[in-house]
């Protein structure tokens, strides 16, 4: 065996050692396998306009979708908030995806519990599951909060989580003033971005409006700051503390609801950080009395911003404001509701993007590129696009709704450069494929699945989403502000170049000027 303790291989090198090449094609055999003639054929019709108007007429399959379920939205959104402890009323098994999920792309541990329910809870229903979780949760963890959320088997069987918490609060599993917010999120339906909604919208709804009974409404009374919702955010780490920049430059006064740009960026420094920064208990109910309330990702809160709104307070969305226009539109937005003046260093900072975005034009203009994602994230990288004069050929979201899909479409006609583009909401990947191979593009920007378009049709990917969990570290910089801009700037430039040096690495055959300049 080429595996011993004194040479120990990455499975990388180990499979491709002779016992295991033998192995492997034994097991072919065994598995009874098609014609290698045919299973080609069949490849390679795949690949045809045919093939496409086939694959695009399905209906009753997903293959691969650009998505994850309501309970990771829910996860995320609790864990932005000071000492607070997801609880998922389901099973282990669905816990331990979205603690891994979220570990693997923030390279952070992710601490979340499930009330643990197995085929009895399935079929009388999770109340025990619920006050022995509550309890076991509330004794060993020792949270500030626990955000209650569902799963796919808490809502088939119907479980009732605002009976669920009272009975539990009775039977005194937790005090009954502990903070218990709730939201069903059944993963059958909407997405990672719906469930983040639905939980804000449950957290909020429990400090504002008298917490489930028992307390007295808030009654606001406005004190002219401003709530920032960032909604859910591969890059929330990066991102939320650039707009925290941003706004302390300006001297406004803000909470930023769902914080969870430390939890997910603790240091190692000999102490364990369960639960880090967080808008504070405090503040989330505070926020009732802000002026107005600002989300940076329209399809991330389209029930917490109309929730938001009923209370009185001036609500406003962007989509993913990567860019030049996208951040100018924010900023004024900032100035306008707070009466702040710009000050000169965010000026300085937009011309210097304006300066980079100048020196690079050239590398990128007229370059076709396909984009997949969250629908805020797609069209915040297709206007940018666009500002750079590039061709977002090809936009697709599978959680992109028909709303998304009209208003993606007034932007792609809003430019030269969006002719013929096109956005396609609900597809998944394996639609992505036949667009790739049918009209193809020089770039596709998406996240670590991307990466077996990247093999299959040839298309360089350029990794920008969630997850990323094939690189480090992407998420500590920011994608918003005009910092943010440079930073997505380089990204496509980089790739851009590593693709031109591909093709130019022969001397005297495809490098004929010894080109060391870009």
């Amino acid at each position: 065996m080429a595996q011993s303790a004194e040479h120990v291989l990455d499975h990388l090198e180990l499979f491709r050692g002779p016992e295991y090449q033998e192995m492997l094609a034994k097991k072919k055999i065994f598995e009874n396998p098609r014609d290698p003639a045919e299973v080609e054929r069949i490849k390679e019709w795949t690949k045809t306009a045919e093939y496409r108007e086939k694959n695009f007429a399905r209906e009753a399959l997903a293959v691969n979708p650009a998505k994850a379920c309501q309970p990771l939205g829910a996860v995320f959104a609790s864990v932005g908030f000071e000492g607070t402890l997801p609880f998922v009323h389901g099973s282990q098994g669905c816990v331990a995806y979205y603690r891994s999920h979220l570990s693997r792309h923030f390279k952070e541990p992710s601490s979340c519990v499930s009330s643990s329910m197995t085929e009895d809870a399935a079929v009388f229903g999770g109340l025990n599951n619920m006050i022995d979780g509550l309890a076991n949760s509330y004794n060993m963890y020792k949270p500030k909060m626990i955000a209650v959320s569902t799963t796919c088997m808490a809502e088939v069987i119907g479980d009732d989580l605002n009976a669920f918490i009272k009975t539990s609060k009775e039977k005194g599993s937790v005090p009954a003033d502990f903070d218990v917010p709730f939201a069903h999120t059944p993963a059958f339906v909407g997405s990672h971005v719906t469930g983040y909604d639905n939980a804000l919208k449950g957290i909020l709804e429990h400090f504002w409006d008298g917490k489930a009974g028992t307390a007295p409404k808030l009654e606001r009374k406005q004190n002219g700051t401003i709530n920032i919702i960032g909604g859910f955010d591969g890059y929330t780490v990066g991102n939320l503390r650039e707009i925290k920049r941003v706004l302390a430059l300006m001297d406004i006064q803000h909470t930023i609801l769902a914080d969870n740009s430390e939890v997910f960026d603790t240091p190692t420094d000999g102490e364990f950080r369960m639960y880090d920064g967080g808008t504070t208990l405090e503040d989330a109910a505070n926020a009732v009395h802000a002026k107005a309330t600002i989300s940076m990702q329209q399809w991330c809160t389209e029930k917490t911003l109309p929730f938001v709104a009923e209370h009185g307070q001036d609500v406003i969305s962007f989509n993913y404001p990567v860019g030049l226009s996208a951040t100018d539109d924010f900023i004024v937005a900032l100035s306008r509701i707070s009466g702040k003046g710009i000050p000169e260093q965010l000026a300085r900072e937009r011309g210097r993007l304006v300066d980079a975005i100048a020196d690079s034009s050239a590398h990128i203009h007229g370059k076709k590129f396909a984009i997949y994602g969250d629908p805020d994230l797609c069209y915040g990288l297709a206007a940018f696009l666009l500002e750079l004069g590039a061709e977002p050929t090809h936009v697709l979201s599978t959680n992109g709704s028909k709303a998304w899909h009209e208003k993606m479409q007034v932007l792609l006609a809003s430019s030269p450069f969006g002719q013929g583009c096109q956005a396609y909401p609900g597809r998944d990947l394996w639609h992505m494929r036949s667009l790739l191979f049918t009209e193809p593009v020089d770039f596709l920007i998406g996240n670590t699945y991307g990466k077996y378009l990247e093999r299959d049709t040839g298309t360089p990917l350029i990794r920008i989403g969630f997850p990323v969990f094939d690189r480090h570290h992407h998420h500590r910089s920011p994608l918003w502000g005009y910092q943010g801009g440079l930073n997505v700037l380089v990204k496509i430039l980089d790739k851009i170049f590593d693709e031109m040096d591909k093709k130019t690495n022969v001397l005297g055959k495809t490098d004929y000027s010894f080109d060391i300049i870009r």
